[in-house]
């Protein structure tokens, strides 16, 4: 079974790291490429643009929505399914994101999408 694990992009990077995935859209502010390691953004696998603009408009009064919306964007994706494909072997997967936001991020919301799928397996 796949441990899914979540940090920071800003975090030290561990040894029971795994394979870390960065799953954001946009690069980190202030991150230089030399100093993120990272196995694989997985760009496609993050909110849409349109959803992401939404949500950030007002976190804390969106969090319901933006999580329905996200799970139902997951649940449609192709890049989700080849994304499962790619980890479902591994035996731990950290996904790293740059939201300051600790309690509200899609990061959270992706990370429980991938175990309700992992565990169906």
């Amino acid at each position: 079974m796949t441990k899914i694990k979540l940090k920071r992009v800003y975090e030290e990077v561990m040894p029971d790291d795994g394979f870390r995935v960065f799953v954001d859209k946009l690069w980190p502010r202030g991150m230089k490429k030399e100093y993120m390691h990272y196995d694989l953004w997985a760009k496609d696998i993050t909110p849409s643009p349109e959803l992401r603009k939404w949500f950030h408009q007002n976190v804390e009064a969106n969090w319901d929505s933006f999580v329905a919306l996200y799970n139902k964007e997951l649940s449609e994706s192709d890049a989700m399914k080849r994304f499962i494909d790619t980890i479902k072997n591994r035996q731990t997967v950290t996904l790293l994101y740059a939201s300051k936001e600790l309690e509200h991020n899609h990061a959270i919301i992706l990370k429980n999408y991938i175990e309700q799928i992992l565990n169906k397996s």
